[in-house]
């Protein structure tokens, strides 16, 4: 993909529904023994990811419009020796506490340098002390799962480094027959994302009782998911990417079907963009949905920000740093190492690449601006990941010559339609 440098974006878009919701919505669909709807429902590789594995377990699943229509399998999902979850590391996590609930499952790795290369040791560790055997390869896929009568009680979670790890457990317990109560240790990373898993189980009739720091949750066994209507809210990770490409050209956009009080982390990127220099006003359109309103084209601040409550829109927020005036700290985003790639070394070898003056630490980004922009004219290596292309096209934008990136295409595992968005805004983008 060729991004050449432009100077407005102007319009009104969809924003992409939130592929984190869709993902958990399906799966509690399929863990309702009856019929769901699930309205607007993101359309990415993890999404079709999640829906042909639950499709393989036993999930009924159709769509007509924008509505999907699934019966679930309740507490018995259909025996299946494999499942191939693609590059799409949540939904392996959720699944493999699904797995539990089976004989014999294998997951297989068809991204060796990717998902494949990515630790699960701590949910592993936790599935086991509930008398479910694995097999796996130190941690990594290929990973084997011998399960069928998995146990609850006192369970023991690492969060240090996934909260997916979490989110799975929270997903599986209710329906053993033993109550359990879930300890995390080592502290809890993204913690936004667990309060979204809270919200869609108590969606579907499941009590859980969290701690208010959400190191300790105490959850009743023998559950049921109930089968209802669930409408996906706009996704805050892909539409930070757009308000970060409006900070940093001439802008006047407005993104529909965000909310203004979402649970999404990412949620906290309006306020760092804001804080940045970028104008944002929630509202609604002549039909009453709920949009947000971005204007640019003013010159940008550095910030200082945590990094851990806006894990997917960290580096939206990098790039757009990247034109700021003076020196950004993105601090306590050590996590970011342990997605499709490291988000940290790898995005920023790129970054320098195009001509970008940033730094790391174990745990933080550093960014010195440029406000008079990035020398650009270079092929870049995207490391097959959706959320470093997204940032290499903000700074694209903004480089005086074009910016060609490798394997864009892999863009499609959480926002599908991120370029034809840019185009659609007057963003100058071939391929």
């Amino acid at each position: 993909m060729l991004i050449h440098r432009t100077q407005q974006l102007k319009g009104t878009i969809d924003a992409l529904p939130s592929k984190n919701y869709t993902t958990r919505y399906l799966l509690a669909a399929a863990l309702a023994s009856g019929t769901s709807h699930i309205e607007r429902p993101a359309h990415s590789q993890d999404s079709q990811a999640m829906r042909d594995c639950l499709a393989l377990l036993g999930a009924r699943i159709s769509e007509t419009g924008q509505t999907m229509v699934l019966t679930g399998f309740g507490r018995t999902p259909s025996p299946c020796l494999e499942l191939n979850v693609g590059n799409a590391g949540a939904v392996l996590r959720f699944l493999l506490a699904v797995a539990a609930l089976l004989p014999q499952t294998t997951f297989v790795n068809t991204y060796p340098h990717s998902l494949g290369k990515r630790p699960h040791d701590d949910l592993l560790a936790a599935l086991r002390t509930m008398h479910v055997r694995i097999v796996d390869n130190e941690g990594k896929l290929p990973i084997t799962v011998y399960g069928g009568a998995p146990r609850g009680g006192d369970i023991c979670i690492s969060g240090n480094v996934s909260s997916q790890f979490l989110s799975a457990l929270l997903f599986l317990t209710p329906l053993l027959e033993e109550d359990s109560v879930i300890t995390v240790r080592d502290g809890l990373k993204s913690k936004p994302a667990v309060l979204q898993t809270i919200e869609v189980l108590q969606e579907a009739g499941i009590v859980v009782d969290a701690s208010d720091d959400l190191l300790r949750f105490v959850v009743p066994g023998r559950q049921q998911y109930v089968p209802r209507r669930y409408v996906v809210q706009g996704d805050y990770p892909g539409s930070a990417a757009i308000m970060a490409a409006c900070a940093v050209t001439t802008s006047d956009v407005a993104i529909r079907y965000v909310r203004a009080h979402s649970k999404q982390g990412e949620r906290k990127a309006v306020d760092i963009l804001r804080t940045m220099g970028l104008e944002a006003t929630f509202g609604h359109d002549a039909y009453g949905h709920e949009q947000l309103h971005v204007r640019g084209g003013g010159p940008l601040k550095a910030v200082e920000a945590d990094g851990d409550v806006f894990t997917d829109a960290v580096l939206a927020c990098v790039a757009a740093a990247v034109f700021a005036e003076g020196t950004s700290v993105f601090y306590n985003v050590q996590n970011l190492r342990y997605k499709e790639c490291d988000r940290i070394t790898d995005f920023l070898c790129e970054l320098r690449k195009a001509g970008a003056h940033v730094e790391e630490t174990e745990s933080s980004i550093i960014v010195h601006g440029r406000p008079e922009g990035v020398e650009g004219g270079v092929h870049i290596d995207a490391h097959y990941d959706h959320r470093v292309i997204m940032a290499l096209t903000i700074v694209g934008l903004r480089a005086w010559a074009p910016i060609t990136i490798c394997d864009a295409h892999h863009v499609a595992k959480s926002y599908p339609t991120f370029f034809d968005h840019l185009r659609a805004l007057g963003a100058r983008i071939d391929g």
